[in-house]
């Protein structure tokens, strides 16, 4: 079992910066590939953000491409989320998410994903 707690998030102007972090427990992620999704009501959870368990491999969604950064740190058990130039549409409950896997590779759908965080909120005002 891994446990996922995810925090950083909150209220910010349109182009300003927020810090997601997602702590692990249980379980060293060094085995795990990690994600970020997020999700409005209403709408389907959508990929974001996903790294490779070594952390040499990332990729990002269209929508945020340029602008948000993931990484992780397996000594620390934590992933993170950089955000830049955040914008309105931006607003959403961000989730981490974590799949073991034996592979280097990145998933970037939901249901591969076995273990979620809590979720934390986003606002962005113009």
């Amino acid at each position: 079992q891994v446990q996922l707690v995810d925090s950083g998030g909150g209220l910010v102007q349109a182009g300003g910066s927020l810090r997601l972090s997602c702590a692990a427990s249980g379980r060293t992620l060094s085995s795990y590939a990690m994600g970020w999704f997020r999700q409005t009501p209403g709408k389907e959870r959508e990929f974001v953000a996903g790294i490779s368990k070594r952390g040499d491999r990332t990729q990002n969604s269209d929508s945020v491409k340029g602008r948000f950064t993931i990484s992780r740190d397996n000594a620390k058990n934590t992933v993170y989320l950089q955000m830049n130039s955040l914008k309105p549409e931006d607003t959403a409950v961000y989730y981490c998410a974590s799949v073991w896997t034996a592979l280097n590779t990145i998933f970037t759908t939901a249901r591969r994903y076995d273990y979620w965080g809590q979720g934390t909120q986003v606002t962005v005002s113009s």
